[in-house]
């Protein structure tokens, strides 16, 4: 067994060890003692996160994969015209440039303007004026496109309050106007975040019944009923043996990592990975490796590396390796290689961590997320984690795994200890929604599939009408987020107010959250969105094309009238 196996863990607060014998557990007297397998962590029927030890070769069973999904880039990003990276690459050139000759006059002529960024009275500036100097000259000339305030339930169509600047952004008036706009920005893939329905009518009934809040982390007098019983529905609806629930869901991620690795661990993240996951493995101590976006041959050859030379200068073995990715990428709209991953996990026995916040709920013929797409079984997954603000229309996230793992984040993970319990209201609306997706609810037994449907529906629809256009697109077939490329930092700004102009709602996104070529708008496609919605959408957004230069595959439309013809 080489260096980095599941092989010579131990239970304890810190970390959860497989024991050193094969077959056998650690001597704690809490577990029983079973053979091993490979969907296993401690080695107990119920216990499924990781591997106690690894049966014979032949014994084996790994799950047949298709064909490992392609390591190039996507076709389309490929096909970059030579002239439009070089403009781009010019474009951020000229507004370096032009920043700092600004700083540098502005500093001499207007000193009082640049306080924040100089030293007073003998302390350092909280932020330097280079590290500053994108959120001043960059995004500061795009602020309207962001933070724009709603008066309305985010649903397909989306109430706007309407606001206007005199100073360039620095600082922005109501008007008192609503502007009614269709909403291609929310995460509202299912369409439950509404105000009305039998959703909203039970979260109205659990607050008549239960209050508001408990006032209190869940280990102390936090745990209520409604809480126990959404977590053995999250674990039903995951087909895992238990779940835990945390009131936020950045913190599922975040506060939730350093409590299943630390020092002497090694964690393997993909480059693209959520700010999330990058917080919580900087926070449980252990050493942090990146292997190329969905790139699982560069992922072999790190795990071959890490498991060949072991700890930086001591070279023991690794206590634990986890690989940490997530189901559906959130800024490129592709789905991760499971199936290889699985292959992997099994091969090199490291622990497998999938991050669902956007394909739970929105992925698979039941909803299920990743897993249910590429019908896999959830139990060869060790941890998995969603969260309920985007398919279920309210807030916090989950884990779910082994009943072992489960009863041990609930004593040691930061978010179960110190955070507050979710609240009555939320709660509601999980269990209420979940329901629906499940068939549970007699009354609505079929509206949850019917979304489901609904939304594969308009996923396709959508992203298959903006390739006929011309446009240069990411994403996988049948991903709720479709992202079109933009490019030049000139245009994001331009196609958001164009979009506006035209009573659309969008989200654009730059550097440093994407590549500094590949500017980009993303369109988050709902349930709720209507056939007519998507036409008008595709027209106005064929024009805004036209004005901007977007098309880059015009001989797409081209080949399609001669086929006609």
């Amino acid at each position: 067994m080489g260096k980095g196996q599941r092989s010579q863990p131990m239970y304890s607060n810190e970390i959860i060890e497989a024991p050193q014998e094969a077959g056998k557990l650690a001597s704690s007297g809490v577990f029983q003692t079973v053979p091993a397998s490979s969907s296993s962590l401690l080695g107990h029927n119920d216990i499924e996160y990781g591997s106690v030890a690894v049966s014979a070769p032949a014994e084996t069973k790994v799950q047949t994969a298709p064909k490992e999904l392609p390591h190039e880039k996507p076709h389309e990003v490929q096909d970059i015209p030579f002239f439009t990276l070089m403009t781009t690459y010019m474009s951020f050139l000229l507004l370096v440039v032009l920043a700092h000759f600004e700083d540098f006059f502005g500093k001499i002529f207007m000193p009082k303007q640049y306080v924040q960024v100089r030293v007073q009275n003998g302390y350092a500036p909280m932020v330097s004026d280079f590290e500053s100097m994108w959120s001043r000259h960059v995004y500061a000339r795009m602020r309207d496109c962001f933070n724009r305030p709603i008066g309305g339930v985010a649903g397909g169509h989306v109430e706007l309050i309407d606001r206007v600047t005199h100073d360039y952004n620095k600082s922005f008036q109501f008007t008192g106007k609503l502007q009614n706009v269709l909403n291609l920005a929310s995460y509202n893939y299912l369409g439950f975040a509404q105000s009305e329905g039998p959703c909203a009518d039970k979260v109205e009934e659990a607050m008549r019944e239960h209050g508001i809040a408990h006032a209190s982390s869940r280990i102390e007098t936090g745990c209520s009923k409604l809480l126990v019983e959404t977590e053995e529905m999250v674990a039903r609806f995951m087909g895992t043996e238990a779940a835990i629930i945390v009131s936020m869901g950045y913190a599922t991620n975040s506060l939730t990592m350093p409590s299943l690795v630390s020092k002497g661990c090694l964690i393997i993240s993909d480059e693209l990975n959520h700010s999330s996951l990058i917080a919580g493995s900087r926070l449980s101590g252990a050493v942090i490796r990146v292997f190329r976006h969905n790139d699982t041959r560069d992922l072999e050859k790190q795990l071959r590396r890490s498991i060949s030379q072991g700890q930086p200068r001591t070279h023991r073995p690794w206590k634990k390796i986890m690989v940490v990715v997530e189901g559906l990428y959130s800024m490129e709209g592709e789905f991760c290689n499971l199936h290889k991953l699985i292959e992997m996990r099994n091969k090199y026995k490291f622990y497998l961590f999938v991050d669902e916040a956007h394909s739970i709920g929105a992925l698979g013929k039941r909803g299920r997320g990743i897993c249910d797409h590429f019908n896999v079984d959830p139990r060869e997954i060790d941890i998995l984690m969603g969260t309920f603000t985007k398919s279920f229309g309210a807030a916090g996230g989950y884990i779910a795994g082994s009943k072992a793992l489960i009863d041990h984040l609930r004593v040691n993970s930061y978010a179960a200890v110190y955070s507050e319990a979710m609240s009555v209201p939320v709660l509601a609306q999980v269990s209420s929604s979940m329901r629906m997706i499940m068939g549970e609810d007699r009354e609505h037994a079929l509206e949850g599939q019917q979304r489901l449907d609904q939304l594969a529906l308009n996923s396709k629809y959508f992203a298959k009408g903006l390739r006929k256009l011309g446009f240069m697109i990411l994403g996988d077939p049948g991903s709720p987020i479709v992202p079109l490329l933009l490019f030049n930092p000139a245009k994001m700004p331009a196609f958001s107010r164009e979009c506006l102009k035209r009573n659309i709602a969008v989200v654009v996104v730059s550097y440093p959250a994407t590549p500094i070529i590949a500017g980009r708008v993303r369109f988050c496609i709902s349930a709720s969105h209507t056939r007519e919605d998507l036409d008008y959408a595709l027209e106005q957004v064929s024009e805004i094309g036209d004005m901007l230069m977007l098309k880059f595959h015009k001989d797409v439309i081209n080949q399609d009238t001669k086929k006609l013809k």
